[in-house]
């Protein structure tokens, strides 16, 4: 049975502090929190490694910025193909530039980008979709969310002694 972890449950109350601030931040500003919250998740998946803190945020905010080539490339198709069918092309199109140009420019085209897209495409059926902010808060907001986790672990770390 795991052991009780007294700096897990400290650094948790921290991180309820940074997560109330956020919501209370964003709420008054009448923001939304989910693409800040986004790449603060994808920062916990990966372990909190401050190395692709870049590629987690640059990644977002070009998956959410894809969604802005969706009109114009779905009208330009419908015509040709259908609405069902330029829609499914578009979808296509972008997953392959994500897998296909992932090691060519992976701080673009890579997992973050995918799942910010994908989820921006559910947040489009909101009654004022706004990518542009999105994007945004997926930028600054994400990174002050990931500085927010690496100065909670700063200030959970103990003081470096002496030599």
């Amino acid at each position: 049975m795991p052991k009780f972890n007294r700096q897990r449950l400290i650094f948790g109350l921290y991180l309820l502090v940074l997560i109330t601030a956020t919501e209370l931040v964003t709420g008054h500003f009448q923001l939304p929190a989910w693409p800040a919250f986004m790449a603060m998740i994808f920062f916990f998946v990966e372990h909190m490694d401050t190395k692709k803190a870049p590629h987690i945020l640059v990644g977002g905010v070009f998956g959410i910025g894809c969604i802005l080539l969706a009109m114009p490339t779905i009208s330009a198709l419908a015509p040709l193909i259908g609405v069902e069918f330029a829609r499914l092309a578009y979808i296509l199109g972008i997953v392959f530039a994500i897998v296909a140009f992932g090691e060519m420019a992976p701080m673009f085209f890579n997992n973050y980008a995918f799942m910010s897209l994908t989820v921006t495409g559910l947040a489009m059926q909101l009654p004022q979709p706004d990518p542009y902010q999105w994007m945004a808060v997926a930028g600054v907001g994400g990174g002050l969310l990931i500085a927010g986790v690496v100065g909670i672990g700063k200030l959970m770390s103990p003081p470096a002694t002496a030599k």
